[in-house]
């Protein structure tokens, strides 16, 4: 069984790690526009499960749980409205 120093510091490591996978996509789709290959329906169930999570964390009021979750749907949401962005941009130029 872990203490309670040693779990805090799992939660904030798979935070961290659930977390980091989105900024080079962000970055990247920023960079050159194009978020084609990007699938939205994933990026909304993963928005929707980290909101699932969110409510899940605040009812056992666990900071990590909600802290996690609140970055992780403001991540999905960030790439969600940039493909959104940019696929109109395309479409406009293409017309």
């Amino acid at each position: 069984m872990l203490d309670e120093i040693t779990l805090g510091i799992v939660a904030i490591l798979a935070g961290f790690f659930i977390l980091i996978g989105w900024i080079p996509q962000i970055i990247q789709g920023y960079k050159t526009k194009k978020l084609e290959d990007v699938s939205k329906y994933l990026v909304i169930s993963i928005f929707v499960g980290a909101a699932l999570w969110l409510i899940y964390g605040i009812e056992i009021d666990d900071i990590y749980i909600i802290g996690v979750n609140v970055a992780a749907m403001f991540l999905t949401m960030t790439v969600l409205i940039m493909k959104l962005k940019y696929e109109n941009a395309f479409k406009s130029i293409r017309k």
